[in-house]
């Protein structure tokens, strides 16, 4: 469970955290929340698949198979992972002084 509190009117409200897990650019466990999952290519038959709601809808929406580390619990999401997104990044190029061209 999450709690937010509104620093004007010092409001509480409280928020189901697993509910909470399932919005954000990244994937996350829907159990404890952590980034460090792996994709899985096929269903594991030993370690148990997370069962909810969400799960059937992530399936049902194009997710791929995720498995969590510290859980060892199988889902389905359609996000892409944390460790995919830091590999995305590219290098920005670095530009001469002035304009100048390096290949003149």
């Amino acid at each position: 469970m999450a709690i937010y509190e509104c620093k004007a009117c010092s409001m509480e409200e409280f928020v189901p955290r697993r509910f909470r897990l399932h919005f954000g650019g990244k994937v996350r466990c829907p159990k404890c929340g952590t980034f460090r999952v792996v994709r899985l290519k096929a269903p594991d038959h030993i370690d148990p698949m997370y069962s909810g709601f969400l799960n059937l809808l992530e399936k049902l929406s194009g997710g791929r198979l995720h498995h969590c580390r510290y859980c060892r619990i199988q889902f389905y999401d359609r996000r892409s992972l944390a460790t995919d997104a830091a590999d995305d990044r590219t290098e920005p190029e670095t530009a001469a002084p002035n304009g100048a061209r390096s290949d003149a």
